[in-house]
């Protein structure tokens, strides 16, 4: 990440690129911590809070290590009511959270995350998202991450414009950038880092979160088992929730 920084645009903005996700895809409580505080050496961003505790207890550090922002998840997404509920969702984070200098997260690909960025976010929610003064950062979540995530910052682009550094890269409006979830490891974040370069746009658009592939690499497909929300009840109705 480092490398693509320096290369197309401003390396001050690495300790926030690479996001802890992997709470969740440890054996125990105990690697979480140990992994999470591993992380936090050469990153502030997780979503791991016992990595957080285990530095701070462990290396008697009194300031606050890791931090996070308000993020959207699948379910939270879908239980609107299915997909002509997305966008109350996604307008909700945004009348919730989305403030001037705040960042927030929204997971977009619950049914379409092109649609999501062409019409939902580039359209209709466009002009509430640009004069907000915060940065919205769109989340898509499946799909092969090379070819999804430099689809995305062009569509992205065309609905919310961009500038050149002087580096000579593409820099998306600061009111928008995306963050990639899934599928990241070392590999994986080169190849996207590398084709983003290869297409004239900064480094400076992106950022990363790993969950599973992070601190142990014990996941979901270890046992072959996840364990999601599949129903909610509102106002004392229920509700299917898939995407």
């Amino acid at each position: 990440i480092k490398k693509y920084l320096k290369m197309t645009g401003d390396p001050s903005l690495l300790p926030f690129k690479l996001h802890d996700f992997g709470g969740r895809g440890v054996a125990t409580y105990e690697q979480a911590g140990l992994g999470g505080a591993a992380h936090l050496v050469n990153f502030m961003g997780s979503d791991t809070v016992t990595g957080s505790v285990y530095a701070r207890k462990y290396y008697n550090t009194p300031e606050m290590v890791a931090f996070s922002i308000p993020a959207a998840e699948h379910s939270t997404m879908t239980s609107w009511g299915g997909r002509d509920g997305e966008i109350l969702a996604m307008e909700n984070m945004i009348d919730q959270f989305l403030k001037k200098d705040s960042i927030v997260a929204c997971v977009s690909d619950s049914y379409d995350i092109y649609n999501a960025i062409i019409q939902h976010w580039g359209t209709t929610l466009r002009e509430k998202i640009m004069k907000s003064g915060g940065t919205l950062v769109i989340r898509p979540d499946s799909g092969d991450p090379v070819e999804v995530t430099l689809r995305c910052v062009e569509l992205i682009g065309d609905k919310f414009g961009f500038g050149v550094n002087e580096k000579g890269y593409k820099v998306l409006h600061p009111s928008v950038r995306l963050i990639q979830g899934d599928g990241i490891d070392l590999e994986m974040v080169d190849k996207i880092l590398a084709n983003f370069a290869k297409h004239g746009w900064s480094a400076d658009n992106i950022a990363f979160g790993s969950g599973g592939g992070l601190l142990q690499k014990l996941n979901r497909d270890t046992c072959k088992f996840a364990m999601k929300c599949s129903t909610i009840k509102v106002d004392g109705e229920w509700r299917d929730v898939f995407k």
